[in-house]
């Protein structure tokens, strides 16, 4: 007996590692043109989800398999999308600041201590 639906033609799997080195190369690019944070983490993460979804097709052999496999993409889904969010408050929002507060106290610091040098009749400290 033989089972049409068991019969598949074999991937190529030389044709997809190309597009995944080119997909990478574009993730790179972006990385490295200078463009705005959000239209970079639009690309980076749409050229990660092409990879992601070139691996499942056809390295993990997805493709052939029946719809069950939308089922366990569910728990995935719902896990990469409440990280993010739930990490959002304590890295997300202040992790690429680039102000030290601590400048400013040490600005207020240094008018302290000028201020006492002068009141005392000191030399002003360096």
């Amino acid at each position: 007996m033989h089972d049409d639906h068991s019969h598949h033609e074999h991937p190529k799997y030389a044709l997809i590692f190309a597009a995944l080195c080119v997909f990478t190369l574009i993730s790179i690019m972006a990385d490295v043109v200078q463009l705005p944070y959000a239209v970079k983490v639009v690309a980076v993460l749409s050229v990660a989800t092409c990879k992601a979804l070139c691996v499942l097709a056809w390295f993990m052999h997805l493709k052939f398999e029946r719809a069950w496999k939308y089922v366990l993409l569910a728990p995935t889904t719902i896990l990469a999308l409440g990280l993010p969010l739930a990490l959002m408050p304590d890295v997300g929002e202040h992790y690429y600041t680039q102000e030290v507060p601590q400048m400013d106290d040490y600005a207020e610091h240094l008018e302290h201590r000028k201020h006492a040098a002068e009141h005392h009749g000191e030399a002003e400290p360096e």
